[in-house]
């Protein structure tokens, strides 16, 4: 069964980004809000969906355990997927990514850094696309997907912390390049081992 509200989840903080970017510099923080805040409540009704299908499962289900799953065929000669869903624990993590964005995003209004950087549309861009990073990491159901959405949430998060972070902050973000690098390249030789290794080949985690 197809549900859009996970895509919702992962697309409207990618809109948001580009909105903001697109946008004057004062309605940065409003359309940053607005889109985290949607972004919340989609994750909201996701759960829902999860709990009300638990409660009430449904005879001969596909993938027993994901009560709200999208699928869509994205590169076939691969078997590559847009695969989501979410189970138990990854509900729940959905849920926190949403309503802890949302809370950073209004936790950011009060922060008067901007003046000494590139400026306050970056940041709340690259945070919206952080969020919709975490989203997809926590949602995909398959490895190639996963992997896409782990990089997405990784480039956003070393710009935060290279030019908005602390004292020591360029320090910090080649220090995070170099570990997230490596970790990287050691993730994608265990992807495209799990990949090779089934007849036919194929990235689906299920």
């Amino acid at each position: 069964m197809n549900d859009h509200l996970l895509s919702l989840t992962i697309w409207l903080p990618i809109v948001g980004a580009l909105l903001v970017v697109l946008a004057p510099k004062n309605a940065a923080k409003g359309i940053s809000a607005v889109a985290s805040f949607l972004t919340m409540v989609a994750s909201i009704l996701v759960t829902m969906k999860f709990l009300a299908g638990q409660a009430n499962p449904q005879p001969g289900m596909k993938y027993p355990g994901f009560h709200v799953t999208e699928y869509a065929k994205w590169i076939p000669d691969f078997n590559i997927e847009y695969f989501l869903g979410v189970d138990g624990i990854s509900v729940t993590m959905v849920l926190l990514t949403g309503i802890l964005s949302f809370i950073c995003i209004l936790a950011s209004f009060g922060f008067e850094h901007w003046h000494t950087t590139k400026g306050i549309k970056g940041y709340f861009s690259l945070f919206l696309m952080l969020e919709a990073g975490m989203m997809g990491v926590f949602e995909s159901l398959d490895f190639f997907l996963f992997y896409v959405f782990w990089e997405v949430m990784l480039l956003p998060m070393y710009f935060l912390i290279g030019i908005w972070g602390g004292p020591r902050r360029e320090y910090a973000a080649i220090k995070f390049f170099l570990y997230t690098l490596l970790g990287s390249v050691l993730m994608l030789v265990a992807l495209l081992y799990l990949y090779f290794t089934p007849d036919p080949h194929t990235f689906d985690m299920t």
